[in-house]
């Protein structure tokens, strides 16, 4: 817990330790030599800070958010593209978050590839990927969960975040001109979502928390009241961190009677295991999760609901919007993506023994997962069988100060992400919301929430789960 707490204050004795990290937080270590390279060969970069970002178009929109009143400028040189700006603290933080919000930081394959033709690495790192046309395999397993669609339905991008990003720019483009502004958020929602949903409304009041998933009178009355101005509502199935789930074929229903969108993010459990496409207008998922489990690239989908009523609109209105997924990423995701079902089998074997010894232990205060009571019956009306639970479960502690004690002794790998073979385990509010864990305005809105500060987040992977277990009783004890 120091060292995260370190990471988040930016200790430089921590930090410095940090060779790399989540690709949207932490920038690659192809990607910093490359940048490193270019500063050094390229005098008008000299004192200048230079971020190279996924496309030509999200430079262009880096450069927008930045704006030229702080010196930024667009880099390019074939095939790359980038900002750079006069060095700053601030101006750096503002371009890392707005390209960790949308997930438009190069890919670290391709900053490989520029490395070995600059000739500064001798070859790419040797792996098995897809020999084929690989957007044809990811997509050609994707639709045996995606049945209907086809491949102008299934739009790839970068990761999941840039797929979000994607359907959120398309559903605006088509609502805002009809004068539907306005977003409804239902649940707690992984960060950067929120951070898309706040700062790209049109004005803060169209930002609207629904804090109770199963709150339908609630969304009753907001659509009684706004529903000629709601442009869409975007969900969680289940939620993170809470993995609660709504009543989905309610909220379709409600969302189609007054005219909204609907978005759905399955990839707490994934699209192989909920069939939520029915009932949304774009499925937005990230396949860095389960599809991608040997956690070594990142990639997300957006996926049309070709029965929806604005199915044609949608489709035009996407074309082009997501950040691309590098050839290198496609060709080694298209070699995990076969893989899905047989993980997911390992893992949801697994995670009710997990959750079982959780819930009996006295040191744990509260478990939640898929199947928890209270939307347990709305997860399984969309669950492809009873037992497609996804991995991920979330608890908390009995003793107050006990997430020092547990965490620091606890045998397992950590870390933010989740879907991977590896199970990982972090404290997910320290990690995603840092700011609200060590405020009292911080700490009273996720109470308003019910979110515990100390609450951890724990994906089941793939190994054997009596070890799983044991290493839990071990740091529990």
């Amino acid at each position: 817990m120091h060292a995260v707490r370190g990471y988040e204050e930016k200790d430089p004795a921590i930090v410095r330790q940090l060779t790399n990290g989540y690709p949207r937080f932490v920038l690659h270590p192809f990607t910093r030599r490359l940048v490193a390279h270019l500063t050094t060969v390229t005098p008008a970069l000299r004192q200048r800070t230079l971020w190279l970002t996924s496309s030509g178009a999200m430079a262009q929109a880096l450069l927008a958010h930045l704006t030229p009143a702080r010196g930024a400028e667009l880099y390019t040189l074939p095939g790359l593209h980038g900002v750079s700006h006069p060095e700053s603290p601030e101006t750096a933080a503002l371009a890392k978050v707005f390209l960790q919000n949308l997930g438009g930081f190069l890919s670290s394959r391709e900053a490989e590839d520029h490395l070995v033709a600059l000739q500064l690495l001798p070859a790419p790192h040797p792996e098995e990927v897809f020999a084929g046309d690989a957007p044809a395999e990811i997509r050609r397993q994707l639709r045996t969960v995606l049945p209907g669609t086809t491949d102008a339905d299934l739009l790839l991008a970068s990761c999941g975040m840039s797929a979000m990003h994607a359907a959120f720019r398309a559903v605006n483009s088509l609502q805002a001109p009809r004068g539907r502004t306005v977003w409804l958020q239902l649940g707690w929602l992984y960060l950067d979502t929120i951070a898309i949903l706040k700062k790209f409304t049109a004005h803060p009041a169209d930002y609207v928390y629904v804090r109770e998933v199963a709150d339908l009178d609630a969304l009753r009355r907001i659509f009684a009241a706004h529903g000629a101005r709601i442009a869409g509502v975007v969900t969680e199935v289940p939620t993170n961190p809470l993995i609660q789930t709504p009543d989905l074929p309610a909220i379709a229903a409600l969302c189609r009677e007054h005219g909204a969108r609907l978005l759905v993010d399955p990839s707490m459990s994934s699209v192989f295991s909920l069939d939520v496409l029915p009932h949304a207008d774009l499925v937005v998922s990230s396949l860095t999760k389960y599809t991608a489990s040997e956690g070594d690239l990142t990639a997300g989908l957006v996926a049309v609901n070709p029965a929806a009523p604005a199915a044609a609109a949608l489709r035009s209105a996407l074309a082009g919007t997501a950040e691309p997924l590098y050839a290198r990423d496609a060709a080694r995701l298209a070699w995990q993506i076969g893989q899905t079902p047989a993980v997911l089998a390992r893992i949801q074997a697994a995670t009710p023994s997990v959750v079982a010894f959780l819930e009996k232990h006295p040191a744990v205060k509260a478990v939640f997962w898929a199947l928890q009571s209270g939307s347990r019956e709305n997860y399984l009306k969309l669950a492809r069988t009873p037992d497609a639970t996804g991995g991920m479960i979330t608890f908390t502690l009995r003793n107050p100060g006990g997430l020092e004690k547990f965490y620091d002794r606890l045998r397992l790998p950590k870390g933010p992400s989740f879907g991977m073979k590896t199970t990982l385990i972090c404290p997910f509010m320290y990690l995603a919301h840092y700011d609200l864990v060590t405020t009292p305005a911080g700490l009273a809105e996720l109470a308003a929430s019910r979110l515990d500060p100390d609450l951890l987040r724990l994906c089941v992977g793939t190994e054997p789960v009596d070890e799983i277990i044991r290493a839990l009783s071990e740091a529990l004890a």
